[in-house]
């Protein structure tokens, strides 16, 4: 097993989920540089894990920094900017989730991604943190039949700073991109149509929504009924996958299995895996395809389905319709 130098391009608070998550694998990672125009931020971050390499210029870092990868955490608002001269210094990258603003620039940064011939991958580490992925293996398995649909209520209240409070996209761009991903992985299927409403409460100051219900329709027949508040003040996640034969009650650590007529649970599965093993999970996926040539499974091109769900989910409330795809894509 090859260990890789890579240099983070950001050192906001989403990066510690990226150093924490790395420091306990030193086999496989190197965390030789990181970048970032904030000198102040910069300093206490490359302190904190001792990080050699300090950039405050993007083509220093590039230049410079000799790194095999790059890890992306900057706000998305900036993010094509920062990915392209990434991209045409040929470094393979792994980038936070929504791993842009708008699908036309997640299209954008993945055909140019294809062109060269370097790999991105998307950091969409609620599969594992989520139990999303123990739900798939458990529908895979036939354990509770066909589904035929999916509730998702995720419900607290939260108030952001920084960046985040000028983004006309919010709630859904924050927490909504998680879901999307995680009902792909569980259907194994692609969404056809997308309908939702959003508000924004006084309770919360920010730009965009905080509170949205959105329906999602997939290829398989099933669909997926997900609600969504940063104002509410009693916290509630919760998803319930509705089989023909069983029904699974789903929290970030624990999946629980009914049959028809019973009280208790005939089954329950527990998930135990962090935010931040699941995000060095991630960027393995990016350096384990560096080393087969294979395509990663949360790679640019697969990712661009979830964005797209996403993106039609704004559509559809501004425009006040449902949004039609094709096999997980924008018409």
């Amino acid at each position: 097993m090859r260990k890789f130098k890579v240099g983070l391009i950001g050192a906001g608070g989403v990066t510690e989920l990226h150093l924490e998550g790395y420091k306990a694998h030193p086999e496989r990672v190197e965390v030789a540089a990181i970048c970032d125009l904030n000198a102040e931020a910069l300093t206490r971050k490359a302190d904190q894990y001792g990080i050699p390499l300090r950039f405050s210029d993007l083509n220093d870092f590039i230049r410079e920094s000799g790194v095999d990868a790059a890890v992306v955490c900057t706000p998305t608002s900036i993010r094509k900017q920062v990915v392209f001269p990434l991209l045409d210094a040929r470094l393979p990258l792994f980038v936070e989730k929504p791993f842009s603003d708008t699908l036309s620039d997640a299209i954008d940064i993945t055909e140019k991604a294809a062109g060269l011939k370097v790999p991105v991958s998307v950091n969409q580490n609620f599969r594992r943190h989520f139990t999303f992925d123990v739900v798939k293996g458990i529908v895979a398995e036939g354990q509770i039949g066909k589904v035929t649909q999916i509730i998702f209520n995720n419900l607290f209240f939260r108030q952001d700073t920084g960046w985040r409070l000028q983004c006309e996209r919010h709630a859904l761009s924050v927490m909504g991109i998680h879901w999307f991903d995680g009902f792909r992985q569980i259907l194994g299927s692609e969404a056809v149509s997308v309908t939702s409403l959003m508000s924004s409460s006084s309770a919360v100051e920010c730009a965009g929504e905080t509170d949205a219900t959105v329906q999602v329709a997939f290829e398989n027949g099933a669909f997926a009924t997900y609600v969504q508040s940063f104002s509410s003040a009693h916290p509630r996640t919760e998803m319930i996958v509705i089989g023909e034969t069983g029904t699974l009650v789903c929290g970030h650590r624990s999946v629980e299995l009914f049959r028809k007529g019973q009280k208790a649970p005939e089954r329950t599965w527990s998930n135990d895996i962090s935010r931040e093993i699941a995000t060095f999970e991630g960027l393995n996926h990016l350096l384990t395809s560096l080393e087969t040539g294979a395509e990663a499974p949360n790679s640019a091109r697969d990712n661009l389905k979830t964005v797209a769900i996403l993106d039609a989910a704004y559509r559809s409330a501004e425009e006040k319709r449902t949004v039609t795809l094709d096999h997980g894509v924008l018409v």
